[in-house]
């Protein structure tokens, strides 16, 4: 009878040890025999049940959660030219659902002043190089001052993003068109300062007139009279560009003959 006892009390103790040592990783009884955020599945841990125990934009796989393809919360997470619709990168359908400023156009979200033909482009401008532009304008062989001397005509002059410091390509071109402006007495120039379209347009207006005014003092320094010069600034209402590329020639300041 005590032997019986004694082997029936080292059974129920074996049965509590074994009931008390988990199964050993993956294998699992339950959850908590997994790592955080896991799952007891078929006795195997595993991340998900079903897809609602995944993040956002995943779905559950075989016990692993994926993510979704295509999946997207806004357009910048979209490759270029799509649009993020019902949480799926792809074709637009309408403007709206290109952002504020873009547009749709076959199926693809065109950036402001971006373009693949010319009917994407504003009137009297076409498209080059997948940017909108003005055509330059039709001018007469031999009309303009500086041509008429045999010289280039004046130049336009670019500036680096939020500068207004000459470079030393602009001093060059602005020698030549000193030389052009001192032998035109009877005519003038209007210089205007043009900017990119980021940034207020308080900020641009007066960076446009920095630039513009850079011109003009140092044409002023190469003899060219303050009288036949006139600064003005157009800050970034004739801006078109739209990426760095097409930025960089925002940043200027043309001449105008008066």
């Amino acid at each position: 009878m005590l032997r019986s006892v004694t082997t029936l009390a080292a059974l129920s103790l074996m049965m509590l040890l074994l009931t008390a040592c988990p199964p050993k990783y993956p294998s699992c009884d339950k959850d908590e025999h997994c790592k955080e955020a896991e799952y007891c599945v078929n006795k195997q841990c595993q991340q998900c049940r079903d897809s609602k125990d995944c993040p956002r934009g995943q779905t559950c796989n075989k016990g692993r959660c994926d993510r979704i393809p295509g999946f997207c919360e806004s357009n910048e997470q979209c490759p270029e030219g799509e649009a993020c619709v019902d949480n799926r990168c792809g074709p637009c359908a309408q403007d709206n659902q290109c952002g504020t400023g873009s547009r749709c156009s076959g199926g693809k979200c065109l950036q402001p002043g971006a373009c693949e033909t010319d009917a994407d482009c504003p009137e009297n401008h076409e498209c080059q190089s997948g940017s909108c532009v003005a055509p330059p304008p039709e001018t007469a062989v031999g009309t303009d001052p500086c041509s008429k001397l045999g010289m280039s005509p004046l130049p336009t002059i670019f500036f680096d993003f939020d500068e207004f410091v000459l470079t030393s390509e602009s001093t060059t071109s602005l020698q030549a068109a000193a030389e052009c402006l001192k032998k035109v007495p009877s005519l003038s120039v209007r210089m205007e300062g043009h900017c990119d379209a980021r940034g207020t347009e308080e900020y641009n207006l007066a960076l446009g007139d920095r630039r513009s005014r850079s011109v003009k003092r140092y044409l002023k320094r190469l003899g060219v009279p303050s009288r036949k010069m006139r600064a003005v600034s157009k800050g970034k209402l004739e801006a078109t560009g739209y990426n760095e590329s097409s930025w960089s020639k925002d940043r200027k300041v043309v001449f105008i003959w008066e």
